[in-house]
């Protein structure tokens, strides 16, 4: 209802409905960036790029920079172009630089999940938690439990669970853990345990603190539509 009145009053302003709704879809988008977070940035792939085309400059003055090459396969992986990242990570694995680091290892297991070598990326991974349990926060776990949780991918609810289970142990107050830990329950067949999973992960939600909340929103958001449509 305050959208149709907001609508309303734009148009009378404005005097024209086409621009009242552009104006009222930027004013939307600018609120739920300030304070919800669930509509993807546009103002990010431009940074991303920016960033980018600059690593490609300095590994083309020095093409033996480690960091360089790690953060910008971090960059590939964040536009999910996981075969790009894999090409710069492979000649990585036997520097010595790179054979204590926990991170890259996870990166590097995680290029290998997604470009067709499931086994090898899943031992990688382990090799980063053999480093250090707790790197990147329990993320590894996290991966692993939504590749196994997968149909077309690993197809191991059972594996998925153990991974959940390593996660929470590590971080207890993530609501994206909970509610892929209801996404699993529920194909296993197990409503009751679903349902409570996703009134945990909103519980958890509801008593994080503010700087949390942004980060965790979109989890929250999405238990409360499963619980309701499910």
């Amino acid at each position: 209802m305050l959208k149709i009145l907001l609508f309303a009053l734009l148009w009378r302003i404005l005097g024209n409905p086409f621009l009242a709704l552009l104006v009222l879809l930027v004013v939307l988008y600018i609120l739920d960036r300030r304070f919800v977070g669930l509509t993807p940035s546009l103002v990010k792939p431009f940074r991303r790029q920016s960033r980018m085309t600059a690593l490609r400059r300095q590994l083309a003055v020095n093409n033996n920079d480690v960091s360089a090459k790690h953060e910008l396969a971090r960059l590939w992986m964040e536009r999910k172009k996981y075969g790009e990242a894999r090409r710069l990570l492979e000649p990585m694995k036997d520097s010595h630089a790179t054979q204590d680091s926990a991170e890259f290892w996870d990166d590097y297991g995680t290029c290998l999940l997604y470009t067709g070598s499931a086994a090898e990326g899943e031992a990688a991974i382990r090799r980063a938690l053999a480093i250090n349990s707790n790197v990147k926060y329990g993320q590894p776990h996290l991966r692993l439990a939504a590749w196994y949780s997968d149909k077309d991918k690993g197809n191991d609810p059972a594996k998925a669970l153990l991974e959940l289970e390593a996660f929470r142990s590590i971080q207890s107050s993530s609501c994206e853990g909970y509610y892929r830990l209801a996404l699993i329950k529920a194909r296993l067949g197990q409503r009751t345990e679903a349902k409570e999973a996703l009134d945990e992960a909103l519980g958890i939600y509801r008593v994080l603190p503010r700087y949390k909340k942004k980060e965790e929103r979109k989890w929250a958001f999405r238990s409360l539509m499963r619980k309701w449509f499910a």
